[in-house]
């Protein structure tokens, strides 16, 4: 009780402390949070345009696990601004240099490999890579940050040691400590702002310091319920401690936010983790309060296109009037309608014989065609492969690195040998394979809904994790949807067609939402799953994001997979490399998008799906179909330790189960 009642008066003074007639707002958005969350918080939160604050804890000395990267960053630049390091200077990886954790140096790269300082940066910041963060310091020198950081008035940021090398810390208390690094949520809150107005090192050091931390490719904590605002931001996770610090841009004024916790009592490493759901919901509640109109919104769902809009569809627009017009206007393509923009327009709508308004609507978007997408990176789990490898020889026992995998009959489905295989694991998106059975299933005796359009809602475009691309208000045929749910994996689409399929393919049966479509087509997904016996699987949600309780296991898997490969239209899909469509959006546009399979194992002859998945507590998985000297097999591993482990560990197991079905008489198999 006297805990309680420290903490309530601790947030009362709090609000105290916040400047603006809304400050009290502020504080009872971010209360709830702090009070419900078991584990220590700390947090500093900044309007820079208006100057409006809130504080809690924010002088409170803290762990920082990998955000201390953001400091040594900076670190690395004063040290290049002063001449004592080039970016451009290579750096040589050598076998004692790597060391386990976040990046991917390690599991990637060779001894020997070479790239700049520059690039060590990068990787440290975006991949928050432990072993570039080493050579990093290597080059600065262990001290440099806490003394710069000490120079800027910042005495508690410190860097104590090298990662995982915690016998070179300079600071050996903090080190039992802390950890890695230390600092407070008011010390990061200055550091922002220092580079939010470039007085970081130099202008040009900011810039570029700016552009490593926006491309941080941590999507679970700031950026989780904000997924359309600009963020530049570096996190850090450890089993207890999660943080996030960055800034946020909005109409209403660029947001520097820190939140620092420790001593967490959800240690998870999923897409559920408390504290990281918590740094995402301080985020939005702080975008809230300074912009009431909402969440930041793209140009899409405000009607036609004018002087002054912004967001990705702008961005659509001027490549295509760069590629559509003769001679190009060169437009940069930074998604702000500007009069450049305006000019180009009012150009390209005299040459076609419009109304030179400069307004972008459905003649103008009729007249400009599919938009022109970004040229697609090569690369990746892409599986677009025109010449396939030869098949591999058929020696060799099945050294794998999953935790479970299992094997069975193409023609029967029936399981022919497993390790694991019965034992509930951690899916991710192999949940996938039952979301596209119940639609096709459905499809197959209503083949009218494939022509169907779904229009996204903003549920389905705000869902985290592997996306189809498709935004709020725009609209797709069911048909191409499905390739968009199965190709990248798109959660957003599995969201989407939950939402428009529930009530068709849940047939009776209580569910708790009251017959909300979405919980309809879940709870049908699990009538299904014990229709087919599947013992070991129970569905949250049609994505395979991680609960404590969405679960499958490697013999469910091939059942299902089995099943769902006896539909012509799963089938031709999964099997597909590559696909194109167009979606329709709001006031007319039409938008061109390209969808690469995420199994490379279709880059190789007899592989023919089926379905990959990978999240933090699933590891990665893969199920598969392939066939040999007409030997069809179904294949599925959980846990693989990485994505490359997946396709060995699969490749390892079919060539296995070939030689010993090619050593059994065909009579007996």
């Amino acid at each position: 009780m006297r805990m309680r009642l420290c903490c309530w008066l601790s947030l009362a003074l709090v609000s105290l402390s916040l400047s603006g007639v809304n400050a009290a707002e502020l504080a009872e958005r971010i209360r709830p949070l702090i009070e419900a969350h078991e584990g220590e918080v700390s947090v500093a939160i900044k309007n820079l345009s208006t100057g409006e604050t809130f504080l809690h804890a924010a002088d409170r000395p803290m762990p920082t696990a990998s955000l201390i990267k953001f400091p040594l960053m900076v670190a690395a630049y004063q040290a290049i601004e002063e001449g004592r390091l080039s970016p451009e200077t290579m750096l040589t990886l050598r076998e004692e240099d790597q060391v386990p954790g976040s990046g991917i140096l390690t599991p990637h790269f060779s001894a020997g490999a070479q790239f700049t300082l520059r690039d060590a940066i990068r990787l440290m910041i975006v991949y928050s890579d432990n072993t570039a963060t080493n050579l990093v310091i290597d080059q600065v020198g262990l001290p440099a940050t806490a003394e710069l950081m000490e120079h800027l008035g910042l005495p508690q940021t410190k860097l104590h040691s090298k990662v995982y090398r915690r016998e070179s810390s300079i600071f050996p208390e903090r080190s039992q400590e802390f950890g890695l690094g230390s600092t407070t949520a008011a010390e990061m809150l200055t550091l922002l702002e220092k580079l939010h107005r470039r007085e970081l090192v130099s202008p040009a050091a900011c810039e570029a310091m700016l552009d490593h931390l926006s491309a941080c490719d941590d999507k679970l904590k700031f950026r989780r319920f904000l997924p359309k605002a600009k963020i530049a931001h570096k996190t850090g996770s450890l089993n207890a401690i999660r943080t996030d610090a960055g800034l946020i841009d909005s109409p209403a004024g660029p947001l520097a936010v820190c939140v620092l916790t420790r001593g967490n009592k959800d240690q998870s490493w999923g897409e559920e983790n408390a504290a990281e759901i918590l740094c995402g919901r301080i985020a939005q509640e702080a975008y809230r309060h300074f912009n009431p109109d909402g969440e930041p919104q793209t140009s899409e769902s405000a009607g036609p296109l004018k002087l002054g809009a912004t967001g990705p569809l702008v961005e659509g627009l001027q490549r295509t009037l760069n590629a559509q017009m003769n001679p190009s206007p060169q437009l940069s393509v930074d998604g702000d309608f500007g009069p450049a923009t305006e000019a180009a327009v009012r150009a390209f709508q005299r040459s076609r014989g419009l109304e030179a308004s400069g307004i972008v609507g459905p003649e103008t978007w009729a007249a400009l065609g599919p938009i022109v997408e970004p040229a697609a990176e090569s690369g990746g789990d892409s599986a677009d492969v025109v010449v396939r490898a030869p098949p591999e020889a058929l020696d060799g026992p099945p050294i794998v690195t999953c935790k479970a995998w299992a094997i069975a009959d193409g023609r029967t489905g029936a399981v022919l040998w497993e390790q694991n295989g019965a034992q509930p694991l951690d899916n991710a998106s192999t949940t996938k394979i039952m979301t596209a059975f119940l639609v096709l299933r459905y499809a197959a005796e209503h083949p009218e809904v494939l022509e169907e359009m779904i229009e996204f809602s903003r549920r389905a475009d705000e869902t985290i994790g592997s996306s189809a691309e498709i935004r709020a208000g725009e609209r797709v045929v069911v048909r191409d949807l499905m390739y968009g749910l199965l190709l990248p994996s798109g959660n957003d689409a599995s969201v989407a067609l939950a939402e428009h399929f529930g009530l068709r393919v849940a047939s009776g049966g209580d569910v708790s939402d009251g017959g909300e479509p979405y919980g309809r087509f879940v709870w049908a997904m699990n009538a299904e799953a014990r229709r087919l016996g599947l013992a070991a699987t129970h569905y949250d949600n049609p994505h395979g994001l991680t609960t404590s309780t969405h679960k499958s296991s490697a013999r469910d898997l091939l059942v299902l997979a089995w099943e769902a490969m006896q539909l012509p239209l799963f089938r031709e899909i999964v099997n597909t490399p590559r696909y194109e469509c167009v979606v329709e959006g709001p006031g007319g546009y039409r938008r061109k998008l390209v969808w690469r399979n995420t199994n490379r194992l279709l880059g190789m002859e007899g592989y023919l799906g089926v379905k990959t998945g990978t999240t933090t507590a699933a590891g990665a998985c893969l199920v598969s179909h392939g066939v040999r000297n007409d030997l069809p097999l179904f294949v599925a591993v959980l846990g693989s330790a990485s994505s490359e482990s997946r396709y060995a560990d699969t490749r390892n197991l079919f060539r296995w189960a070939w030689a010993q079905l090619n050593q059994t008489p065909a009579a007996a198999r």
